[in-house]
């Protein structure tokens, strides 16, 4: 069935491939970004031709947030699925983000998702149905050191994702995450560095330890070995082909061997979880409830 699908971020790396991707399998695509008319012109223009709504959005921005949705809707004339792909990485001590820095990350990782969702939502609840597919990362259920501000804010928005999935599912309304390991895009070329660089220096021998390991992640993205990120792009294409009572809530996407451990730390916490409601009585809050009219 098609669906129409709004996606942010997709100028680039996974957003741009699950665009493509989407239109390809014959859905119908809002394509957001930023500055679309300006330095996003020729990507917008491609992805237009192909059959794509495009929208200008900056996940930063309420008001750029609100307009684009309603611009969305009225183009397309309904959303049925929001795919949460804007984001931003970050490369340092932790110790050296100050409180600045972890704002920035968290408005565009963080507080970005929960505007995008605040401004589909109404559109949702209104139709009795709706998908919201949180692109996240393996590094939203363990960490990895010199990412700190990163494996925060994706920690947050599972906890964000798991809250809704309980809260929307009476209402018809399906929240999903999907997990990517490492792929070789171009998400390395925008990482958000530290502001307080001299606190890197205080680790001594060890102050450059980021940008070693970083290097050695990008050395083994351009290999011939390297995983295609095409693989998110058809795992979320996968998920809207999947009935919505089958679909997993976590999907995890992987190519450099991660994959089994972090779908074991996800059945545990899916066991827990199942649990807990359970013995309080109130695991009829996962189930979807179909309420469309």
């Amino acid at each position: 069935m098609t669906q129409s699908v709004l996606i942010t971020g997709s100028n680039s790396g996974f957003g741009l491939l699950i665009a493509n991707t989407l239109l390809q399998a014959g859905h119908q695509v809002i394509a957001s970004m930023r500055d679309p008319e300006g330095r996003n012109a020729s990507i917008a223009n491609d992805l237009k031709a192909k059959g794509a709504f495009i929208v200008d959005i900056d996940v930063t921005d309420d008001n750029s947030v609100n307009k684009g949705v309603a611009h969305a809707i009225e183009q397309a004339g309904k959303i049925d699925v929001l795919v949460n792909n804007a984001g931003v990485g970050t490369l340092g001590w932790q110790e050296s983000y100050n409180i600045d820095d972890f704002k920035t990350v968290f408005d565009i990782n963080v507080f970005g998702v929960q505007r995008m969702i605040r401004a589909v939502l109404p559109h949702m609840k209104q139709r009795g149905s709706g998908t919201l597919i949180q692109i996240s990362s393996l590094l939203g259920k363990f960490v990895l050191p010199y990412f700190g501000a990163y494996n925060a804010t994706k920690h947050a928005v599972e906890g964000m994702a798991e809250n809704y999935r309980i809260e929307l599912a009476q209402f018809g309304i399906q929240s999903l995450i999907i997990q990517p390991g490492g792929f070789g895009t171009d998400f390395g070329s925008s990482l958000i560095k530290a502001s307080d660089r001299d606190v890197a220096a205080s680790y001594g021998e060890q102050a450059d330890a980021p940008e070693q390991m970083l290097a050695g992640f990008e050395q083994n993205y351009d290999s011939d070995q390297a995983p295609d990120p095409q693989m998110v792009a058809d795992a979320l294409l996968n998920l809207l082909q999947t009935a919505p009572a089958e679909r997993p809530f976590r999907t995890t996407v992987d190519g450099l061997g991660m994959d089994a451990a972090i779908q074991g730390i996800n059945s545990a916490t899916e066991s827990a979880m199942q649990g807990i409601y359970s013995a309080f009585q109130m695991d009829g809050l996962f189930e979807l409830r179909q309420t469309q009219h």
